[in-house]
């Protein structure tokens, strides 16, 4: 099966090509060229053939949003299969643990009192304030539940899930507290913030992710065979060669980056790290040499798909993201539970 995972990437990489194309003329607005060749010869060429209004909703609406779905849906489901490998279960995803919850924590508190906190931090890092906000509380947060529920390297199942419990209730309660204490604009930002959307999307905040991914990927990615490994047991583990206090430090810090990164540009975007790992297991068993790579490109192709369907099902509204993907990954939460009660 390993040798066909170029043959498997390949097929779902053009699966993702086709329904970013189709995302592209799905939308209230229609282009005037109905041609995707054409509009890309136009755009190429610069023949000025293209009309202002196409230009402007192709290259500064749809395709900033279309790819910022599929960096941070790959990046969310990259995140989610690593902790699952780390601890060893299923239900081991960046959201049910409480990460997502502890960067949206940290990223609440610099919306609200953004202004009061920047003085005293140098003026090169108000831009990305919010960013380093929502990555140090991911990072703290993962840091907290791994030593709550981790002793003499088994992870204790339960109390990881309670742990997520206890940070996102902190969380909610505490950016309750802030919409009560914001004003509108802060008011706005933070319902954005807690349902989660990709309209923000413009081609920096796209260029800072794919820098971030680049990075984070080049390690994480080619981990399959460490985390094999660690399934089996980290002394065994350790006996194979593996260095597995300092892959799972890596992961600590990059799955925080990942989560953080993702969190402070397009909010609470729940269960991708969940649904797409189960349903890769499901075909590919727990061999993450071919689950990681995969993942990369399957969690691309649920987010793009779930934000198509947000943007155009209730047309021209659009519908939170984060809704919709809580409703996928709930039913399948359940599942998990179900299959693993036994071993819980």
């Amino acid at each position: 099966m390993q040798n066909k995972l170029p043959l498997y990437l390949f097929l779902s990489l053009l699966l993702l090509l086709i329904l970013a194309t189709a995302a592209l003329y799905m939308g209230v607005y229609e282009f005037e060229k109905h041609s995707f060749f054409e509009i890309f010869k136009a755009l190429i060429n610069d023949d000025n053939s293209i009309s202002e209004s196409d230009k402007f909703v192709l290259m500064d609406l749809r395709l900033p949003r279309i790819v910022m779905a599929i960096l941070i849906g790959s990046a969310l489901s990259v995140s989610g299969t690593c902790l699952q490998g780390m601890f060893k279960n299923p239900l081991a995803s960046p959201d049910l643990i409480g990460i997502t919850s502890g960067a949206i924590l940290l990223g609440a508190i610099t919306i609200v009192l953004g202004t009061h906190i920047k003085p005293y931090i140098p003026e090169v890092f108000h831009f990305s304030l919010l960013s380093i906000a929502a990555f140090l509380g991911a990072l703290l947060t993962m840091t907290i539940v791994y030593r709550i529920s981790t002793s003499n390297g088994k992870t204790n199942v339960v109390v990881m899930l309670l742990s997520g419990v206890a940070v996102t209730a902190m969380a909610f309660s505490t950016t309750g507290f802030l919409i009560y204490l914001s004003k509108e604009e802060e008011l706005r930002d933070l319902t954005f913030w807690n349902l989660g959307s990709l309209g923000g999307a413009t081609w920096t905040k796209n260029a800072i992710l794919a820098v971030v991914i680049v990075v984070a990927f080049s390690f994480l990615i080619t981990k399959g065979k460490a985390l094999n490994a660690m399934m089996l047991g980290e002394r065994d583990a350790q006996h194979l060669g593996i260095p597995v206090e300092k892959i799972k430090k890596r992961i600590i810090i990059l799955t925080a980056l990942l989560v953080g990164t993702c969190v402070a540009f397009s909010g609470n975007i729940g269960f991708v790290g969940l649904i797409v790992p189960y349903i890769l297991r499901l075909i590919f068993k727990s061999n993450y040499h071919i689950i990681l790579p995969m993942s990369a490109v399957f969690g691309s192709i649920l987010l793009l798909t779930a934000d198509t369907i947000s943007r155009t099902i209730a047309a021209p509204s659009e519908i939170p993201i984060g809704i919709l993907t809580a409703f996928m990954g709930a039913p399948i939460f359940i599942a998990i539970l179900i299959r693993s009660k036994k071993s819980m």
